[in-house]
């Protein structure tokens, strides 16, 4: 197969993969969705930026996309090369592409216990009052409460 062809398919069945949700809400994990949840209300005594490493799937995905671009460099031995080389440089690239920001939350739950939370993505402020869904001992979501 050329692998031009091969590329743009890769990339074709990444955009209609990825297309498939309204994107609308919370995400929750497939595997646990309809399980029944618990939450806890609280108010945000501190906010401390932190960085959230790669959970693999970055590292993982680089490295595939690597060696499939390094495959389609030289020829013979070369390629072989190229590949492994394009596998080892998307490795390290998706592991840094990985991480993301997040918060340190300090918060006090309205029963008097003070817990501290991870969350990327929110917009959440020292003095936020928030729910906070549990999936066991787990965060599930995160949302300010008006």
């Amino acid at each position: 197969m050329n692998k031009k062809i091969l590329i743009a398919s890769i990339a074709s069945l990444a955009l209609v993969l990825g297309g498939c949700a309204t994107n609308e809400g919370p995400t929750y994990d497939g595997g646990n969705y309809a399980q029944i949840k618990k939450y806890d209300v609280g108010t945000v005594l501190e906010d401390r930026p932190v960085v959230i490493s790669d959970d693999g799937s970055g590292a993982f995905l680089g490295a595939i996309m690597g060696a499939v671009i390094g495959s389609t460099i030289g020829g013979g031995d070369g390629s072989t090369l190229a590949s492994l080389a394009g596998g080892v440089g998307g490795y390290y690239a998706g592991k840094e592409i990985g991480k993301a920001n997040g918060d340190e939350l300090t918060v006090k739950l309205t029963n008097g216990q003070n817990i501290v939370i991870v969350v990327k993505g929110q917009h959440i402020n020292v003095g936020d009052k928030i729910k906070i869904i549990r999936d066991g001992n787990k965060v599930a979501q995160v949302e300010k409460i008006k």
